[in-house]
């Protein structure tokens, strides 16, 4: 039976005391200055109560078509309902309508008659509107969506905080809408929206929601983060964002990808080639041999070889 024979050197001093100091103190002491001076460069999260209070027609505009069902989520297809041909295809590949709704967001329940209910236990006269919008007919119930969105196109916020639009039959709508103002300013919609979960981390509705409107879209193009901004890739005020995403967001730019209405399928589609040559590295006979023909790992273990 051979033997591994006994290690002669070279030996080296090593200090992990100098090693532990470096790595922690020094580093961490070094974070910590660099954070005071330059801060962070991530603006504070946007809320629907922001929204709310800085323009609160947009929010009620928005907030009307999540109630009718004309909004980009009321409308989007898997994941969230079932809207006929709003799914992404491309031929016969059709991953979301393969999946179905996996997230089921009924927006007029969902965003505004839910939180509503709840609100209208302590306020009779919401009460009263509610009963009298859910007891309409549905072609009554469109009625009045249409002649209040077309009013709100003039709107502005009164002194009081309500929304003043033009005289019309609106029906039940003004009451609602302004009392979902309110609820939306206070911050409770958005707890409502999250959930009442002690760890509240899904934020799924307040975000579609939020992104129903045009305040927030709005904010997105003013800090350069819009799709035809190269925004995926971006990061906020003048600080660079994820730049290994240029690749993804590069097929936004161009057509066919930029003008589909099945983008994202097509850039999902564009980008999977590149993703299985990348994973099958190893595999390729040539290519996994050019770091050992280049010999770059001589040089950075020069010491190594050295000896």
């Amino acid at each position: 039976m051979s033997t591994s024979p006994e290690w002669a050197g070279p030996n080296r001093p090593y200090d992990l005391v100098k090693e532990i100091v470096a790595a922690v103190v020094i580093v961490g002491v070094l974070a910590v200055i660099l954070a005071w001076l330059f801060g962070s460069p991530d603006p504070q999260a946007k809320t629907i109560s922001d929204w709310a209070r800085a323009d609160g027609v947009d929010f009620v505009t928005t907030a009307v078509s999540e109630l009718d069902g004309t909004s980009a989520t009321a409308t989007y297809g898997p994941p969230y309902n079932d809207t006929p041909g709003a799914a992404q295809v491309w031929g016969p590949i059709a991953p979301a309508a393969w999946a179905g709704v996996q997230y089921p967001i009924d927006t007029a329940k969902d965003f505004i008659l839910d939180p509503l209910t709840r609100l209208s236990a302590t306020d009779p006269t919401l009460a009263g509107a509610l009963a009298q919008y859910t007891e309409a007919s549905p072609t009554q119930q469109q009625d009045w969506s249409t002649a209040y969105s077309g009013a709100l196109g003039e709107a502005s916020i009164g002194t009081d905080g309500a929304v003043d639009v033009a005289a019309g039959d609106y029906g039940p709508l003004p009451t609602m809408f302004d009392a979902l103002l309110r609820l939306g300013r206070s911050g409770a919609l958005d707890a409502q929206l999250v959930g009442a979960r002690f760890y509240a981390l899904d934020y799924t509705k307040p975000l579609m929601f939020l992104q129903d409107g045009s305040w927030l879209p709005d904010l997105a193009e003013q800090a350069g983060l819009g799709g035809d901004q190269w925004g995926i890739m971006n990061g906020t005020a003048n600080w660079a964002g994820q730049v290994w995403l240029w690749l993804y967001t590069f097929w936004y730019q161009i057509p066919p990808w930029s003008t589909s209405p099945a983008g994202d399928l097509l850039v999902y589609l564009a980008m999977l080639p590149f993703v299985i040559a990348t994973a099958a590295l190893p595999w390729i006979p040539g290519v996994r041999d050019i770091p050992k023909k280049l010999g770059l790992y001589k040089i950075i273990w020069r010491d190594h070889y050295r000896h």
